[in-house]
């Protein structure tokens, strides 16, 4: 079985690393598209990482809901959106070197609070809360938080019309 979790740590690395190498891709290309692109590669490689640690529900859940939600609606704003391709808007910014320079030193204020940080503490079996299934999880979203629920797609759909009306401003009739 050590085999086993060695092949298990190579696969959640290797996750962290194309999910690393598309987050900055999806912070670098020109392509807007592209770049959208990218930041949905890395959610789906979030979701990888948490399906190999055991938390199954999770991923699938990032996966519909990022993924498959907010992911849509972004690459649809995207496609939506015409004048993103015309010749006068910009596809760089000027602020690459002042934000790798704040990047530079949040690594250096947070490497040596991340590299301080000893094992978590364990909780003890006896004291361990119940455990909670699926099942029971959707009749509370299905019960007692309904109504957050139904406003989050409004709210999404408000922000897809939105975006449609946005689109259509643009373009010259």
């Amino acid at each position: 079985m050590p085999q086993l979790e060695f092949l298990i740590k190579c696969g959640v690395y290797g996750l962290m690393g194309l999910g690393i190498i598309a987050a900055v891709g999806a912070v670098l290309l020109p392509n807007l598209f592209h770049a959208g692109l990218a930041l949905a590669f890395v959610l789906v490689t979030i979701a990888g990482i948490f399906m190999s640690v055991g938390a199954e529900f999770l991923g699938m859940v990032q996966i519909l809901l990022y993924v498959g939600g907010v992911m849509t609606l972004i690459i649809y704003t995207i496609m939506l959106t015409g004048r993103l391709g015309a010749k006068d808007v910009r596809a760089q910014n000027r602020q690459g070197i002042f934000a790798a320079i704040a990047a530079g030193f949040f690594v250096c204020w947070i490497g040596p609070l991340i590299l301080k940080t000893g094992a978590w503490p364990q909780r003890e079996s006896d004291s361990a809360p119940p455990l909670l299934s699926v099942e029971d999880l959707g009749m509370s979203l299905m019960t007692e938080y309904v109504f957050p629920f139904e406003v989050l797609g409004v709210l999404l759909f408000a922000v897809l019309i939105g975006a449609i009306v946005i689109a259509r401003q643009d373009r010259p009739s």
